[in-house]
């Protein structure tokens, strides 16, 4: 009687450990909305690292549970569909070629910090949670870093919802998405890479002298200017 306790409670650990083992989930093509925003009137190039073209996290909840997310290419489509939307002119640059052969105003690299997850044995709920931390280079057309921004994204979905792997699935897209809209907000005050259309501008153009009746016009703006400002 007791062998057969034994045995029974070994099996419905196994079955139990069989139950609540961790997943493979892999990210094909995200539903990231269309940005509704205004364009930068800037020419801007990315290029996109090899490990930010191919992501995969994987880890071990508990000491037990392994858990893997392959984000594939989605990283590439996501920001690929972000910065075409951002920029009057924008083009992937792939990473073999010669940045300084290229004419643009601004390189854009990608990349992620850092990648955590959570899953309900270890937060004791139903929830499904992703951690995603980007950072932004943006180089001038010299090839100067002119901004190294980090960005922290979050996602949660749960599992009651849409099951064990969708649930995973759609945070990490709901972390993408939340990435993506900070950018939109963000970016330009956070990098300033709006500024570098006039810095990249002809010489001639930037140091041409006024005519005298575009003198009267540009002092008249100034005066508008101050006087908004309340100095």
């Amino acid at each position: 009687m007791a062998q057969k306790f034994r045995t029974s409670v070994a099996t419905l650990i196994a079955i139990g450990i069989a139950g609540c083992g961790g997943a493979k989930v892999t990210l094909h093509n995200p539903s990231i909305p269309e940005p509704l925003i205004d364009q930068l009137p800037l020419s801007v190039m990315a290029r996109y690292p090899a490990v930010f073209d191919n992501f995969v996290h994987e880890e071990k909840v508990l000491g037990k549970e392994k858990w893997s997310i392959d984000l594939g290419r989605s990283n590439r489509i996501l920001f690929t569909r972000l910065f075409d939307s951002m920029f009057t002119d924008f083009e992937v640059v792939e990473g073999d070629v010669d940045s300084k052969d290229l004419t643009f105003d601004a390189l854009i690299e990608p990349s992620i910090d850092a990648f955590e997850f959570s899953v309900p044995s270890q937060s004791q709920t139903d929830d499904f949670a992703v951690w995603i931390r980007y950072r932004i280079k943006i180089f001038d057309s010299n090839g100067v870093l002119i901004a190294n921004w980090p960005i922290a994204a979050y996602g949660k979905s749960q599992s009651a919802s849409f099951g064990t792997d969708e649930a995973l699935r759609r945070a990490a897209v709901l972390a993408m998405r939340d990435a993506a809209a900070l950018i939109i907000l963000q970016m330009d005050k956070a990098t300033g890479i709006s500024k570098l259309r006039h810095a990249n501008a002809p010489k001639s153009e930037s140091t041409a002298s006024p005519a005298p009746e575009d003198l009267t016009l540009q002092t008249a703006a100034e005066e508008t200017s101050l006087d908004e400002s309340g100095k």
